[in-house]
């Protein structure tokens, strides 16, 4: 048996209960000019159902979760496992099918691509509310939150976002490092509070249009009373990443730093 030449870009898929979704995503990511450039790796957060085996039948990289841990550890760990296998990129999307895979190349390019001094982004975020973006639907309650995380995205670093909630992200080795570490990330809800925290520490951050969808079935993460923890919390972590960076000064300019020493990690 040939062994499979790893690639240096990482896709990872949180998944729990997406037994009913996370075929289809699998099956478009399987696709020649997808499976040429990236390894797939789904982090199962403890399932219920068959996800598991799903994933298992596709033959794709699989850890599973004993217990829930909430979607930012199973994002977390993943970074780890791309830290330790050495990837240089990785992408993070959902496993219900509303991230387009048509977004992956553009992804891939833009976290490749130099400014005018010669630097790459260290994130990029895929917005669907930018121009460019493919139609995308949301309640007002949602346009509402949304709006509220752009202003505190706006007061706490200035700058603009379209997006504060998308889960559709590339990152380069230098911010899934750092993301990697002890209390560097969100372990339920990574969000706007991230957004801050990396723009804060000066990591370069670009956002891009995008391609994405309605979850089809299923149930999201956000459903039942979630929505009104996810408010109170998230706006607990911004004051607390804000206070954390800008007050106490704690690992300010760590995303202008040039080398992180793998040694270190």
């Amino acid at each position: 048996m040939v062994e499979k030449k790893q690639k240096e870009l990482l896709i990872i898929i949180p998944a729990y209960n997406e037994e009913k979704n996370i075929e289809r995503v699998l099956e478009e990511l399987e696709r020649p000019e997808i499976a040429e450039i990236a390894d797939i790796l789904v982090m199962n957060d403890a399932s219920s159902d068959s996800t598991n085996w799903v994933v298992k039948a596709h033959g794709h990289t699989l850890v599973s979760h004993v217990f829930n841990l909430g979607y930012g550890s199973a994002l977390q760990l993943g970074y780890k496992y791309a830290i330790r296998r050495k990837y240089s990129y990785v992408i993070q999307m959902d496993a219900d099918g509303q991230h387009d895979v048509c977004n992956i190349p553009v992804i891939y390019q833009r976290l490749k691509q130099q400014d005018a001094d010669g630097r790459c982004p260290d994130i990029v975020l895929c917005s669907r509310f930018m121009e460019g973006s493919a139609e995308y639907s949301v309640s007002a309650t949602k346009k509402l939150a949304y709006g509220f995380f752009r202003w505190m995205i706006k007061i706490s670093t200035g700058r603009k976002i379209a997006d504060p909630t998308t889960g559709l992200q590339g990152l380069n080795r230098r911010a899934f490092l750092y993301y990697s570490k002890y209390k560097h990330f969100d372990d339920k809800y990574p969000d706007a509070n991230m957004i801050i925290q990396m723009q804060l520490l000066g990591f370069r951050i670009d956002e891009i249009p995008a391609v994405m969808h309605a979850r089809s079935c299923g149930t999201s993460m956000h459903s039942g009373l979630k929505p009104v923890v996810y408010m109170f919390r998230m706006v607990f972590s911004i004051i607390g990443v804000v206070f954390r960076i800008k007050v106490l000064g704690i690992d300010a300019g760590a995303g202008e730093r040039d080398v992180f020493m793998d040694k270190k990690e």
